[in-house]
């Protein structure tokens, strides 16, 4: 199976199998993740409320992009703050950018990391999909890691990630002149870290999170190691493994 194969496999999979297990049921509420992984997932999910299978799902979108998605297949999309939600989720489903053999993520490829992580935070169970090619042995040495920020702290920023052993670039836009802009209205900086002399990374992503989100102007990192997730990953032979 190629990637995008492996990709909607292990989301419709993964619904399936909550499903089964009634881990997804009618009234709860759900995070929904962003990206192109999740985005199958919200399908599938989308295609269980048509059929009757599951009702009453009250969910949160983690980006435009998905709460566009929901308002057209027809799933209520709610704010965290609202009455329904009060803060507080059943589960949230979501992809990952890279996932290490402790479950810890790097996560905002797509910009969406405040909001992803503030759905992933207040849920109180934390699903990711991702297909094989998001395993890695280590984390910060080849995907960036997104470090969302406030524009006019950015210099600073980036002097105090150069002093925890990061290299941090201004993410710029894609078919747009300058940088990316948030759902927030915030700027995203990219950060790699040079491997080990033995190619291992020299970066404690727990350590790091914190130390990131320390720095003033920092609205937060896309390392996500609080609420470890339970994982579904396919494979190019057309398994599922579960972590």
């Amino acid at each position: 199976m190629n990637q995008n194969e492996q990709k909607k496999l292990v989301a419709e999979r993964a619904i399936d199998t909550l499903i089964e297990r009634k881990l997804i049921f009618s009234g709860m509420k759900i995070g929904l993740g962003t990206g192109s992984t999740a985005i199958p997932a919200v399908k599938r999910l989308a295609e269980k409320i048509r059929s009757g299978i599951i009702k009453d799902i009250k969910a949160v979108a983690t980006s435009f992009q998905t709460s566009i998605l929901c308002e057209e297949l027809g799933i209520p999309v709610y704010s965290m703050n609202g009455n329904k939600i009060q803060g507080e989720l059943d589960l949230a489903i979501d992809g990952a950018d890279e996932i290490d053999p402790a479950g810890n993520l790097i996560k905002g490829g797509g910009a969406a990391l405040l909001l992803e992580k503030i759905v992933a935070y207040n849920a109180r169970k934390y699903i990711i999909v991702a297909d094989e090619t998001k395993v890695v042995p280590h984390l910060g040495t080849k995907f960036p890691l997104p470090v969302e920020i406030i524009p006019e702290a950015r210099i600073s920023i980036i002097r105090e990630i150069e002093k925890l052993g990061g290299k941090a670039v201004l993410r710029e836009g894609v078919k747009k002149c300058g940088p990316v802009i948030t759902d927030n209205g915030n700027q995203i900086l990219d950060c790699l870290w040079e491997p080990e002399k033995d190619g291992t990374s020299p970066v404690n992503p727990p350590e790091i999170e914190d130390r990131i989100n320390s720095i003033t102007g920092v609205v937060e990192t896309g390392f996500f190691t609080k609420n470890k997730p339970s994982i579904f990953i396919a494979r190019s032979d057309g398994t599922v493994e579960e972590r």
